[in-house]
C-alpha cells in the first residue's frame, strides 16, 4: 500500500504540470490584462508596471520564469493587493475556509450517511419517501439561492444570527455558512447511501446471512456498511475538495475573507499570480484527496487492496 500511494504521488506531479500549463496560456491569451482597469495613464507608466511585474517579456519567457519560480514554491506577487505575495494570500483566507469546509463535511457526513440508512432500511415506506424528498429540494435548490434566504431569515428578518461577517472563534458567525454549505452534500449523500444500501441488501451472500438468523443489526456492521460506503467515499473526494476550498458563492454572500473570495476578486481584477495560486491550490487538494479515496477503497474493499 505504501509503495502505491508513493508511486501515486509521483504521478500526481504531471498532471499539476498540465494544469499549470494550461491555466498559464489561457489567462495570458484572454483579452485584457491586469492593469486595464486602472485609470488612464501615461504609455510611460503603463510600460514601467509591465516591466515591473516581467509582462513586457515574451510569453514563453514568462512561461519559464513562473515555472522556476513556482518550483521554489513562490507563487509570485499579486498584481493587485500590493506588498502582497500570493502565498500570503492563501495563507490569510486558508484557515476561514477550511475552518467552514470542514465543519461542513463533518456535518453533511453526519447527517447524510444516517439518513440514507434510515430511508433504505424504511425502504418505500413514509420516512423513505420524506427523506429522498427533502433531499430532492436539496439538490435542486442551488447556493446563491440558498444563501440569501438563510442570511435574510435568519439573519435579517429573526436576528438569530449574524447575516455576514466573520469573528474567529464565533459559532454564530460560523452557523449559516456552514450550513449552507453542508444542505446540497446532505441530500447527495443520503441519495447515494440509500441506493447502495438496497443494491447491497439484494446481494446473494447478504440473503445467505439473514437465512441464518444474523440480526439486522450485526448484518449491516459486519456485512453491509463497508460496500455501501464504496459509492459514498468516491463521491467525498470532489465533494471534500470543494468544501475544503470553500464555495466561492457563500465566502461572497456572507463576507467571509476565505480563500473561495480572492479567487473571485482575482478573476475579476485579471490578477494573473492570484488566480494562477488559486487554480493551484485547489487542483493540487483535489489530486491529493482523490488519492486518499483511493486508500480507503483499499480499507474497505479487501479485493482492491490485493490487486
Amino acid at each position: 500500500m505504501l509503495r502505491y500511494a508513493l508511486g501515486r504521488l509521483l504521478g500526481l506531479v504531471p498532471t499539476l504540470f498540465v494544469i499549470v500549463t494550461a491555466a498559464f496560456f489561457v489567462m495570458r491569451l484572454a483579452p485584457g490584462g491586469p492593469f486595464d482597469a486602472e485609470q488612464a495613464m501615461p504609455p510611460e507608466i503603463a510600460a514601467n508596471l509591465e516591466a515591473a511585474y516581467g509582462l513586457d517579456q515574451p510569453m514563453l519567457v514568462q512561461y519559464g520564469r513562473y515555472l522556476a519560480g513556482l518550483a521554489r514554491g513562490d507563487l509570485g506577487p499579486s498584481f493587485k493587493y500590493k506588498d502582497y505575495r500570493v502565498s500570503e494570500l492563501i495563507g490569510r483566507g486558508l484557515p476561514v475556509t477550511v475552518t467552514i469546509g470542514l465543519l461542513a463535511l463533518i456535518l453533511a457526513i453526519a447527517v447524510g450517511v444516517p439518513l440514507g440508512i434510515a430511508a433504505a432500511l424504511r425502504h418505500d415506506r413514509p420516512v423513505d419517501h420524506a427523506v429522498m424528498g427533502a433531499a430532492l429540494v436539496g439538490i435542486a435548490v442551488p447556493g446563491f439561492v440558498l444563501a440569501p434566504v438563510l442570511a435574510l431569515c435568519f439573519g435579517v428578518y429573526l436576528g438569530w444570527l449574524p447575516a455576514a461577517g466573520w469573528e474567529a472563534g464565533s459559532v454564530r458567525h460560523m452557523v449559516l455558512p456552514v450550513v449552507t454549505l453542508a444542505l446540497p452534500f446532505v441530500a447527495y449523500l443520503a441519495r447515494l447511501t440509500r441506493g447502495s444500501l438496497l443494491e447491497v441488501l439484494q446481494a446473494p451472500y447478504m440473503r445467505t446471512a439473514r437465512a441464518k438468523g444474523l440480526a439486522r443489526g450485526a448484518l449491516l456492521r459486519r456485512h453491509a456498511l463497508k460496500p455501501t460506503l464504496l459509492p459514498v467515499v468516491s463521491y467525498l473526494g470532489p465533494a471534500a475538495a470543494a468544501l475544503l476550498t470553500g464555495s466561492l458563492v457563500v465566502e461572497q454572500v456572507f463576507g467571509l475573507p476565505g480563500v473561495g473570495r480572492h479567487f473571485v476578486q482575482g478573476a475579476i481584477n485579471r490578477d494573473y499570480t492570484l488566480v494562477m495560486g488559486m487554480v493551484i491550490f485547489y487542483a493540487a487538494l483535489l489530486l491529493l484527496l482523490n488519492l486518499v479515496v483511493d486508500l480507503l477503497y483499499g480499507w474497505l474493499d479487501p479485493r482492491i487492496r490485493h490487486a
